[in-house]
């Protein structure tokens, strides 16, 4: 009897069938014996129980042994039952002769439990000014069969769905433009059925357009604004019901699974009502038990939903992230994430699931994996800001030390490291049989970061390992935030890694550090957060995605504040030259990004262009900096961009970047990109990588 009720209490329903007598086995097969104890404590949300077995009467053939249990119930609270169990000898050893009253005496006479439950719904995720980014609402699936397109009408169709998804024209037409002849569904996504209803008279005279019956549920607009930050809600899993069950959920709630739907779980489903029913073998009820429902409350997002949603155009199609935030509290106003995802497709009741959802998970791009807290990069570049900072720390240089910055470097004797001055000779020799690119000359420090000389920060990095400052990158890199977790909290990241080179023969792992690669991984999230705090003086902020909580009524139960994580391990003098170095990347005609900025007139932007090795195809292009503006109704802001394989942080992360500046202060997009013929339409299939002669940073 011990060993029986030890099972049970650790929910081992299959061992205490193995203790039930042949005669009992005979009578109920284990899968519904395991059955009706599962249904059982799911019914009375058990929390915990707890027994004491008694002595009983013993005879050589048959027993009955005593017990209490004391349940603790989430909807009855606490239930104690005394009971008897029969036992038998059978087969030389005692079994248990089962009946469902040794669940519950009231379950003797084949009576049942039964839950009614109330759910109340879901909170709903909005941004920074009130906008809805999540909330229950009836919606309906669109998709397409291309076949039955009727060629006078796909204007038409292409303009409706374009306005529909807030999308242009050909990011509709590239989902079935290779295979017009398919006579099979084509998902296209999903609105709100209060949207459609106003325009069915001109949808549903579209040929081959589907529009499926609407259904109700968690509604994300846009087909996904932040989706790897909001993250998503789906049916209970299998293997979790029983966990889901006890905590008061019904089985037919959806449940966060990812994100911020993950993280406020509880805060958005409110809680569910339920009670508890004794139904007899005549029907009759009996109620045992009742939990009132709470109703949910809703989460304000520091997310700015145009900017969101231009962050992820932005860098549509080309894989990497953008993180945009406030420069001066850490607030993130966008999180951009390429490829993404729809998160409606994870609703069931969505007509879409069951053709698009496989395609998801499936995608060898991971869409689901947030790249900006989650993709760890070598730096490049970019990460000269902190060795320019551990070079001045360390007293050994000044802003005006000079270097020669030649086409190679070869102070470490194992190979010749060359600059990219070297490699864009080497291209245009290839292009058009003459090299016009020249070494960058004679540079001040504050220069090097300018022209990005790696010579120069290959020296640094070298000198400063003889010195005995092994570390100091490295402690340098740390302390600006890198190589370990922001502390966001809400959403998941990863730590990324800054490790000290080796105290022996160390030299190399020194050199490569001192330009971002080696070992160094890094998040685009740590990246921004490090360039607002060189932008704000020096504050490294916890990025914050949650503004407030509001309840039912309205009214503000919690306000989320900017926080301060640390100070960055420098003296003003050496933030100073730093900021100075970085305003030179963008204003001074030398500097890697110049020709990139020239038509921003009126925004101060700070920054660092990154071409970072990738270890598999082209470079990573990034480029990463902040804006002093400083203009009370527009706070001036942080921005990091990543394009994975994208070539250089010159050609393709810069025009990103100045894209979301050009969004933040005017509004909307006003340069095209080097690769567009309009804002939003490429002059090619892919995003160039090699760049054109006129692309190159000038010299």
């Amino acid at each position: 009897m011990d060993a029986f009720l030890t099972a049970w209490k650790n929910d081992d329903y299959a061992s205490m069938y193995a203790f039930i007598s042949t005669e009992s086995q005979a009578a109920i097969s284990q899968d519904d014996f395991v059955k009706h104890y599962r249904n059982a404590m799911n019914a009375l949300m058990l929390q915990s129980l707890s027994y004491q077995v008694s002595p009983g009467e013993y005879g050589d053939t048959n027993a009955q042994v005593k017990f209490h249990i004391d349940f603790k119930s989430l909807i009855i609270g606490d239930l104690a039952r005394d009971m008897t169990a029969p036992l038998v000898r059978d087969n030389g050893q005692w079994r248990i002769t089962w009946d469902d009253g040794l669940i519950l005496p009231e379950l003797k006479d084949g009576s049942h439990l039964q839950v009614d439950f109330s759910v109340p719904a879901r909170g709903s995720l909005l941004d920074r000014n009130g906008k809805p980014i999540a909330e229950q609402s009836d919606a309906v699936a669109l998709g397409i069969i291309p076949s039955q397109l009727i060629p006078e009408q796909e204007g038409s169709l292409l303009a409706q769905l374009a306005d529909l998804f807030n999308v242009l024209p050909g990011a509709i037409k590239n989902i079935y433009d290779n295979q017009r002849d398919a006579t099979w569904y084509l998902a296209l996504g999903e609105a709100p059925a209060s949207v459609i209803d106003k325009r069915i008279a001109s949808l549903s005279s579209l040929g081959g357009l589907v529009l499926s019956p609407s259904y109700s549920g968690r509604f994300y607009y846009n087909n996904g604004i932040a989706p790897q930050a909001i993250g998503y809600v789906s049916p209970v899993p299998i293997e979790q019901l029983d966990q889901y069950l006890r905590q008061g959920y019904s089985s037919a709630t959806r449940v966060g699974k990812a994100g911020i739907e993950q993280w406020g779980e509880k805060i958005l489903a409110g809680k569910t009502g339920a009670t508890l029913y004794l139904v007899k073998p005549d029907g009759t009820v009996s109620p045992l038990g009742k939990i009132e429902s709470q109703p949910s409350s809703s989460i304000t997002l520091t997310l700015d939903n145009n900017l969101q949603i231009q962050a992820q155009k932005a860098i549509e199609g080309i894989k990497g992230s953008i993180v945009v935030m406030e420069r001066d509290t850490g607030r993130v106003l966008a999180m951009a994430s390429y490829p993404g995802y729809d998160p409606n497709l994870f609703e069931p009741r969505n007509a879409n699931w069951g053709y698009a959802l496989g395609n998801v998970i499936n995608d060898p791009n991971n869409p689901l994996v947030n790249r900006a807290t989650q993709g760890q990069y070598q730096l490049g570049s970019v990460f000269k800001v902190i060795t320019f900072s551990a070079a001045l720390e360390s007293s050994t240089f000044t802003p005006e030390t000079k270097l020669q910055c030649g086409y190679d470097w070869t102070e470490l004797t194992d190979i010749v490291r060359y600059d990219w001055t070297w490699e864009h000779f080497q291209n245009e020799l290839l292009a058009t049989g003459e090299g016009h690119t020249q070494p960058s000359g004679e540079l001040t420090l504050s220069e090097g970061l300018m022209r990005s000389c790696n010579p120069w920060f290959w020296h640094i990095g070298l000198d400063l390992y003889k010195q005995g400052r092994i570390t100091a990158v490295a402690q340098m890199a740390r302390g600006f935030g890198l190589g370990k977790l922001t502390g966001i909290g809400q959403i998941e990241e990863l730590p990324g890694q800054i490790n000290d080179p080796p105290a022996q023969n160390g030299e190399v792992e020194a050199v490569n550090q001192a330009i971002g690669q080696g070992s160094v991984q890094v998040t685009p999230l740590q990246v921004a957060d490090m360039m607002a705090a060189i932008g704000n003086g020096g504050t490294l902020y916890r990025p914050q995605l949650v503004e407030k909580i509001t309840d039912a009524s309205g009214a503000v139960t919690q306000v989320y504040k900017p926080e301060s994580r640390g100070v960055l391990p420098i003296q003003k003098s050496t933030l100073d030259a730093l900021q100075a170095a970085m305003l030179s990347v963008i204003r001074n005609p030398r500097g890697t990004a110049y020709i990139r900025f020239t038509s921003i007139k009126n925004v101060p932007i700070y920054g660092k262009t990154g071409t970072a090795e990738s270890g598999s195809g082209n470079s990573h292009a990034w480029f990463a900096g902040y804006t002093d503006a400083q203009n009370p109704a527009l706070p001036d802001i942080a921005i990091a961009v990543i394009a994975e394989n994208g070539g250089e942080g010159s050609v393709v992360a810069a025009p990103i970047f100045k894209r979301m500046v050009e969004t933040y202060f005017f509004g909307h997009p006003v340069v095209p990109y080097p690769w567009e013929s309009n804002i939003g339409i490429t002059r090619t299939p892919t995003v160039p990588v090699t760049p054109t002669l006129t692309e190159l940073p000038p010299q």
